[in-house]
């Protein structure tokens, strides 16, 4: 994951009162693969429009919604109370955050109070809900630390956050909290804006959303299941790489002793469009019925023919487009260099908790899946060099264009870069081939010590925890990345930074091939990989743990990005900070060389399966000669 937060997105958010920490999963075997030691040295139909309606949870797994009506205000004023006409408007002075309508609340420079308000119904059968909104602030209050003018998000009677003049910005920032607490209740969603005698401030609201997802009730067995999937994709791109048209298939079988009648495509980077405007597009579904979109147009639903009982595979297929934003972002375009990270549609995971459908955070990972075979073909202009996941082969196309095939076996997503990069390539000790793709105003300098940083870490990382599988190893290097770092099999995004390549280098084990829930569980993915950049960077952690202060008894390592997202202030310090150093009091418990073999055992124990906290603090007690429950408790380590 990021080595460096999103700074901008913290910043902004306001301190809110927690409402419920979400569940950890239980700890349950890896169904997607065996776990081997590690070797040594869209009948076709159109995708559907977004569902507005809650349902009610059925016995074996809750039916992702969103239940907020008319959330971005396009369908005139219903079902929305507002205290006078025209909060609901089109008019100029402000802008919207998508499509052409907003509320705008306040604003007028006199003693003033403005309410929005719609009634919805939670599901009682979904585990998680989670409401979010884009807010902009404008205000002509010069002040920087009175709260003259202030803005009160509630649900029912509990408030959510408010915001004021001091939070005045230049455009949205989205508001995301966890309001799994109100699940089987009847709730008025409500925003309450009130001014004080003079100088206005506005408070403009935008695309409101409450999406649920997860099963209360879980299936009859705890197994992981789509299993086994095996993607094949072939795309063409347009002149610039920042279109890309095709076909996909996923073929997978049903581990579960419980019938698949229906799987989700989760379309994660719908998160940076609109559902009005979406840059994953899916049609022409076969080997299943396209549903409905739900959780802000991330997750599809495709109903299959016939229940898929245990042991049985299909395949369903559907044509895609991705349409790259701008931006250098994981999912972007910085000029003319492309990073399509989360662009393909894969499979989201039922277990025990039943299916995983939690909203995209873009202040962290919502990613959940199960090990996977890629094989994909990108058609380009051959003037673009495109470093992908796997190993690339590169063959002529049609004239002025060159077909990239890249072929990755068990890994849990697929992502590419396409632009005219400069590149340069080398090989670790331990013969990991190794490529740097830099962009526009990277020294040649800079490109060859990340490229010796590469070398560096990936051996440092796989004589700790097992040999690197996934054959080459693709770096693509930019300064404009505001996130620092990102992580994907065999393909990783960087700032010329050595701490953070080195980060996201160890990624390829403590997410990649020990695969987690990063949304219910971050701090395995993060805290284990940043832990494993100290090692490798020759860090010790001393005293690391004695600067840990906790801003409240809700606040523990292990809490989800539902939490996290709500005091996104707090992320970075906590999961990456106190979780190496909770890690690195464990192994001064345990002893230098048990938590390193503990570590590495665990890793081959759980080679391209899935990690939970219950099943690592169970590794760690079996080598332990004392109770570690005091330990777990002290650090804030829960499941």
């Amino acid at each position: 994951m990021r080595a460096t937060p999103h700074k901008a997105f913290a910043a902004t958010m306001g301190a809110v009162a927690a409402l419920a920490a979400a569940a950890l999963l239980p700890a349950v075997p890896a169904a997607a693969a065996p776990a081997p030691t590690p070797a040594p040295a869209r009948d076709s139909t159109s995708q559907t429009a977004p569902a507005h309606a809650g349902t009610a949870h059925q016995a074996a797994a809750c039916t992702p919604a969103q239940v907020v009506a008319n959330g971005g205000f396009e369908s005139g004023t219903s079902p929305w109370s507002q205290s006078q006409t025209g909060l609901i408007t089109n008019r100029t002075g402000q802008s919207t955050h998508s499509g052409g309508w907003f509320a705008w609340l306040n604003g007028v420079g006199t003693t003033h109070t403005d309410t929005l308000s719609q009634s919805v119904s939670v599901p009682a059968g979904c585990s998680t809900a989670t409401l979010s909104f884009w807010l902009h602030v404008d205000t002509a209050e010069r002040t920087t630390s009175v709260k003259y003018d202030t803005l009160t998000a509630k649900i029912g009677s509990t408030t959510l956050a408010t915001y004021s003049n001091l939070d005045k910005n230049t455009g949205y920032v989205q508001k995301s909290f966890d309001v799994s607490a109100f699940a089987g209740q009847t709730v008025t969603v409500s925003f309450t804006g009130s001014e004080d005698s003079s100088l206005q401030t506005g408070f403009v609201v935008d695309d409101v959303a409450l999406d649920t997802s997860g099963g209360t009730v879980p299936p009859t067995d705890s197994t992981r299941t789509p299993a086994a999937p095996a993607y094949t994709v072939n795309l063409s791109s347009d002149a610039n790489g920042f279109v890309w048209t095709g076909h996909e298939t996923a073929s997978f079988t049903n581990a579960s002793a419980t019938p698949l009648s229906e799987v989700y495509l989760r379309l994660w980077d719908n998160y940076h469009g609109t559902c009005q405007a979406m840059p994953i597009t899916v049609g022409n579904v076969t080997g299943g019925t396209a549903g409905a979109l739900s959780v802000a147009c991330t997750a599809l639903k495709i109903d299959l023919p016939a229940p898929l009982a245990q042991g049985q595979s299909t395949t369903i297929g559907f044509d895609l487009t991705i349409t790259v934003p701008s931006g250098a972002d994981r999912f972007g375009h910085d000029g003319a260099f492309s990073n399509i990270g989360n662009a393909l549609p894969v499979l989201a995971v039922r277990d025990g908790a039943g299916w995983h459908l939690d909203p995209y955070t873009n202040n962290g990972e919502s990613f959940y899946s199960l090990a996977s075979d890629f094989n994909v073909t990108l058609d380009h202009p051959s003037g673009l060099l495109v470093p992908a996941t796997g190993t690339s082969v590169d063959t002529p196309g049609t004239s002025g264009r060159t077909v990239t095939t890249a072929t990755a076996s068990r890994v849990r997503d697929f992502a590419w870069g396409s632009g005219p990069f400069s590149k340069i390539s080398g090989t670790s000790a331990a013969g990991t081939p190794i490529n740097v793709y830099s962009v526009s105003g990277i020294s040649a300098s800079d490109a060859q010590s990340m490229l010796s940083t590469a070398k560096t870490a990936v051996d440092a990382h796989a004589a700790r925890f097992g040999a690197y599988p996934y054959g080459e190893l693709d770096a693509v290097i930019d300064n404009n990345y505001w996130f620092g770092g990102m992580e994907y099999p065999g393909f990783v995004l960087d700032l010329v930074s050595t701490t953070a390549l080195t980060h996201e280098i160890g990624h390829q084990w403590f997410y990649g091939i020990v695969g987690d829930d990063e949304y219910a569980s971050p701090w395995l993915d993060e805290a284990f990989t940043d832990y494993a950049t100290d090692l490798a960077l020759g860090k010790t952690g001393t005293n690391c743990w004695n600067s840990v202060s906790w801003a409240s008894s809700a606040e523990k390592i292990t809490n989800s990005m539902a939490y996290w997202d709500a005091h996104s202030s707090r992320y970075s310090t906590v999961v990456y900070g106190y979780g190496k150093c909770a890690l690195h009091d464990l192994r001064r418990q345990l002893g230098d060389g048990v938590m390193a073999k503990l570590l590495k055992d665990y890793a081959a124990s759980h080679w391209y399966g899935v990690s939970t906290t219950a099943e690592f603090k169970a590794a760690a007690q079996a080598v332990s000669p004392t109770d570690l429950t005091s330990f777990w408790t002290g650090h804030r380590i829960e499941g």
